[in-house]
């Protein structure tokens, strides 16, 4: 029988799901092994409390690890830091919602990725302090596609489209309709360049989209989105 170890951790709450009258399977990114399913007793007397079961809520876990077992188990946790402006402030609380649903479809590696975890950490600030948002959407997909490894090359010269199936840019004519038109092309790839652009609120948007499909072509389930509509009216 493997060893059941008592570890701490730093992890960003993805989702839960209800197991029986009191207790919760949470779904957290963890800094020290990556995705993790965690039973966790709630209630007065629980490990768990509601500020913990929050939208990306940043804790710190005490849990035991198992290897021989997909669910491990929470002992204690701590609420990092709360959050100050997104609770009052309806925009920055529809990009949080954004970014759960986006990393609960990304993050599926069950090991420790301490770059990505930073990355997706300073991104939460960024969300609740920060003081524009209208960027970080974009950011954020940009940011998870080139820590996963599927971040488009950028354009050599005379490469004018771009292959969204395919994932990368050329030039003649579109081999099937999964492509970028010039203009389209032409943003996407001012986007992956190293430096700072603006971006009007049109060009985000249609950035956006244009991010999105192409997860949707790169992340195995990523699927539709529920939130990028209403995140579309509050950032224009």
């Amino acid at each position: 029988m493997a060893p059941v170890l008592l570890q701490t951790t730093r992890a960003i709450a993805l989702r839960t799901f209800k197991h029986g009258d009191r207790s919760v399977v949470l779904k957290a990114y963890t800094e020290a092994f990556g995705l993790r399913s965690y039973m966790a007793r709630t209630g007065k007397q629980g490990s768990v409390q509601p500020m913990h079961l929050q939208p990306l809520a940043r804790l710190e876990l005490v849990v035991t690890e198992n290897r021989e077992r997909e669910l491990h188990a929470v002992r204690e946790a701590r609420l990092l830091k709360p959050y100050t402006g997104i609770p009052a402030d309806p925009r920055r609380g529809m990009v949080l919602l954004f970014t759960q649903e986006v990393l609960y479809r990304t993050l599926r590696e069950s090991a420790p990725d301490p770059a990505l975890f930073a990355f997706a950490m300073e991104l939460l600030e960024a969300i609740d302090t920060g003081g524009s948002l209208g960027r970080l959407p974009l950011d954020l997909m940009a940011g998870l596609a080139r820590h996963l490894g599927f971040l488009p090359e950028p354009p050599r010269p005379g490469q004018d489209r771009f292959d969204l199936r395919d994932g990368c840019f050329f030039h003649g004519p579109s081999p099937h309709a999964f492509c970028l038109g010039p203009e389209a092309s032409s943003a996407f790839a001012q986007l992956l360049a190293p430096g700072p652009h603006r971006f009007t609120p049109a060009e985000r948007k249609a950035l956006l989209e244009t991010l999105l499909a192409y997860f949707r072509f790169h992340v195995e389930g990523f699927g539709e989105l529920r939130s990028p509509e209403i995140l579309h009216e509050l950032l224009l």
